[in-house]
């Protein structure tokens, strides 16, 4: 099944950058799949750093802690209708952000730099910590890509799908992934070399049950005209006309379409089978950095730029089960 979802994996690179050559500014996504992250030694990881799975511990505990922060705030500031109010705004005046968000965010910089020393922190609310252009994680170093309230429009308004998001990335490669969904007090995470895991009753000290993660392999019956797809959109006006018009040529061809608000939530469907793809435009680094990792851990194909390439750019993000895969690919590939 492994060799299976190489080809697919090596089909749908082909398919989505085959007109690199003819768009020069066009972003080059990287494919992978279980089989690509599945060595924990994949990168250069230094010999005083954390093992992945170290790295794992290490996230899931900062990524609680942040959650519990959240859920004490928001029960803080909420007024009469259940609605937190808003600090500021980010790309566009719809696009919020919360004095929560830069609350988790400290926290979440705080707490990975004293667990792991000499570590760096990419955050949505505050950049890279020393300052520099988005790295990678170089020379065995670990560069920690975080999003301390991914989904806060649905936590301005309660809706219950958001979440804490922190990747471990080294050599430019995602060593391990955790995404903590606040309110179902659940925690998603993998490492590479590992299996995608679910973590039950995680809002308690991380006590509960734990399920492995794996999607439907590659079906020789499986059509796109069967899968539920989730995707998100864009805040910025331009940017979601072309998006609706992408969707108006999907969804003739697809199941049914779900809008959850939540990158990271999204991704981690794809691992637990909740829906059988993902796909969005103009993601940040911070939105799908550990999330598609654990989507590729559970044996997604999963597409996605280097960590350096920011929302501005417009590039594509996708995770999908293996039988879907290419038939997706060619319907986003413009």
């Amino acid at each position: 099944m492994i060799m299976e979802s190489s080809h697919i994996a090596h089909d749908v690179a082909r398919v989505l950058n085959s007109t690199q050559k003819d768009s020069p500014g066009k972003v080059q996504l990287h494919v992978f799949d279980d089989a690509v992250t599945g060595r924990e030694d994949r990168a250069s990881i230094d010999k005083e750093t954390l093992s992945p799975a170290q790295l794992e511990v290490v996230a899931l505990e900062v990524a609680l802690n942040a959650a519990a922060l959240i859920r004490r705030r928001r029960a803080e500031l909420a007024d009469e209708h259940g609605h937190v109010g808003v600090l500021g705004t980010k790309t566009s005046e719809v696009d919020p952000v919360t004095e929560v968000d830069q609350a988790s965010e400290k926290l979440i910089r705080e707490q990975l730099v004293e667990r792991v020393p000499g570590s760096r922190v990419l955050g949505e609310e505050s950049g890279l910590s020393d300052g520099d252009c988005a790295g990678d994680g170089a020379g065995g170093e670990v560069l920690w890509i975080v999003d301390p309230i991914d989904g806060t429009v649905n936590f301005l308004y309660g809706v219950p799908a958001y979440a804490v998001s922190i990747a471990a990335v080294v050599d430019g490669q995602p060593v391990a992934g955790v995404v903590v969904d606040v309110k179902a007090g659940e925690a998603y995470v993998a490492h590479a070399g590992g299996p995608a895991r679910r973590l039950s009753g995680a809002g308690s000290a991380g006590e509960g049950g734990e399920e492995v993660l794996r999607v439907v392999p590659a079906q020789a019956e499986a059509s796109l005209g069967r899968a539920l797809v989730a995707t998100g959109f864009s805040y910025v006006a331009e940017d979601r006309r072309r998006q609706a018009e992408r969707l108006t040529r999907l969804l003739p061809r697809v199941r049914d379409i779900r809008r959850i608000g939540s990158a990271a939530l999204d991704l981690c469907r794809v691992a637990s089978g909740e829906v059988d793809a993902y796909f969005e435009h103009g993601l940040g680094p911070w939105d799908h950095a550990a999330g598609a990792l654990i989507a590729a851990r559970a044996g997604a194909i999963v597409a996605a730029p280097d960590y350096a390439v920011m929302k501005e750019e417009k590039a594509l993000v996708m995770a999908v089960k293996p039988g879907v895969a290419v038939e997706l690919a060619e319907l986003l590939a413009d």
